[in-house]
């Protein structure tokens, strides 16, 4: 009979579902769904993408200390006039007077340049030093946050396929449920021919299929919302996401759970070492900074032209002519310091603004601290009240998976009336709803358990 059969296929689910040993344990299928929602995720992509651009700008730190070579080349057409007033003099034994008013003088020509010079620091105060390990800090932050972001994921994914789960179970509930009630519907049918019933115990079976068929029409709209959700979040296709199979088994986590682990505190840590870089970087700005040059430069005069104002004695203007002047090659080497002995308070400014900064983050790790772990007490008392209600759910499907096997032989024999029989039906379809969802709940209470210990990705893929 269906019954019996759908007796042994709850049996033998009730031996499946007994707190399983194995920790978080996952199906290859369900695994590698997960690996493809991270693959897929565009926060985690957002975030990773940012920890390689903070280790970009660490290394642009770093890379002040290498030398830059610069190279420059100028060519200048140069036409100008020299005013120039002296005080008036004599030419002895002549008696001339000279520079008896302004000289001007014309000047033209070309100059040509150029240099091949480079420059780097020996040392910044330990501003690099403090800033590249600063931003080192920031980057392993970062990518302890992109880890939170992957927890988070593998939460939600297991939960919307246990959902699907849910809903494929509480349908299987629905179909046998229906073939016990076409049972009677039948038997029904003939006793009516033989007038040993009336048309009233066909008219409540058949509203409480209708009910069952109504239940089923919400369970497919529901599925479809999931299907939406996991494609989302995966991008399986409806194939695929009905080729992924495991069985629903309670979730066993381990006693003397910590928050030692969580991502997001070890990321306010690194934070906060960073802060304290942050800090030292500013204060380096009190000392000086040293560096080196050296290249080397050329430069050329040519066709240049001096037109003097009329000479005295002379009476004429004369013409100097340059054919060409070059230094070429001057070389040059030597040390700079730079030291910003008073900088308008700006440095007191940033360094104060460093310090609050710090204190922030510290603040924000103190109170995650206290927040994570009262939600850790929290969950792990979900986590056990879940664990209560699904067995109580077993026994409750036990016991209405008995009185619905009375209540049909007593319905056979002429005890009970049809709706003293469709009651125990639907409270063998209520009670084993309720078990399945409450396994649900403490998959969903364990996994969220785990999360708060920053072990959930570890515990899920490297199994």
């Amino acid at each position: 009979m269906a019954f019996k059969t759908t007796t042994t296929i709850i049996a033998c689910l009730a031996t499946f579902l007994g707190v399983s040993q194995t920790q978080l344990e996952v199906s290859p299928s369900l695994q590698e769904a997960i690996e493809k929602a991270i693959d897929k995720n565009a926060a985690i992509k957002n975030k990773l993408l940012e920890v390689e651009k903070i280790n970009t700008e660490r290394k642009s730190v770093w890379n002040k200390y290498i030398p830059k070579i610069e190279g420059s080349a100028n060519y200048m057409y140069f036409d100008t006039n020299i005013t120039v007033d002296l005080p008036t003099g004599q030419i002895p034994v002549l008696n001339q007077p000279i520079f008896d008013e302004k000289a001007s003088f014309d000047n033209y020509g070309n100059i040509l340049m150029g240099s091949l010079m480079a420059k780097t620091v020996l040392f910044s105060g330990f501003q690099i030093e403090n800033g590249a390990k600063a931003l080192a800090q920031k980057q392993q932050g970062t990518t302890y946050l992109a880890e939170a972001e992957k927890e988070n994921l593998v939460k939600e994914v297991i939960h919307a396929f246990d959902q699907i789960r849910l809903l494929d179970a509480i349908e299987i509930l629905l179909e046998d449920s229906q073939k016990r009630l076409a049972i009677e519907t039948k038997r029904v049918e003939r006793a009516i021919e033989e007038g040993l019933a009336i048309p009233y115990d066909r008219d409540k079976i058949k509203l409480a299929n209708l009910e069952l068929e109504g239940k089923k029409i919400e369970l497919e709209g529901n599925k479809k919302v999931l299907f939406q959700k996991i494609n989302y979040l995966t991008g399986y296709t409806l194939e695929e996401i009905n080729q992924v199979n495991y069985l629903l088994t309670p979730y066993s986590i381990p006693e003397n759970l910590s928050t030692e682990n969580k991502q997001e505190l070890k990321a306010l840590a690194s934070y906060k070492k960073a802060s304290a870089y942050a800090i030292k970087k500013e204060k380096g700005s009190y000392l000086p900074v040293l560096g080196a040059f050296g290249g080397v430069s050329y430069t050329s005069v040519f066709d240049a032209t001096v037109i003097t104002p009329n000479l005295p004695i002379m009476n004429n203007n004369l013409y100097g002519k340059l054919n060409e002047f070059t230094l070429s090659p001057n070389w040059m080497l030597g040390v700079s310091m730079k030291w910003e002995l008073f900088s308008g308070f700006e440095r007191k400014h940033k360094i104060h603004k460093a310090k609050l900064n710090a204190l922030q983050i510290d603040n924000k790790l103190t109170d995650a601290k206290e927040k994570f772990n009262v939600l850790l007490e929290n969950n792990i008392s979900q986590y056990q009240i879940q664990n209560q209600k699904y067995q109580i759910g077993l026994t409750q499907e036990k016991v209405a998976s008995h009185n619905l096997s009375m209540a049909i032989k007593q319905y056979q024999e002429g005890l009970i009336n049809i709706s003293q029989r469709l009651e125990a039906e639907n409270d063998l379809l209520k009670a084993a709803t309720n078990k399945v969802n409450a396994l649900i709940n403490q998959r969903l209470a364990a996994l969220e358990a785990i999360l708060v210990t920053g072990e959930l990705t570890n515990t899920v893929l490297t199994q």
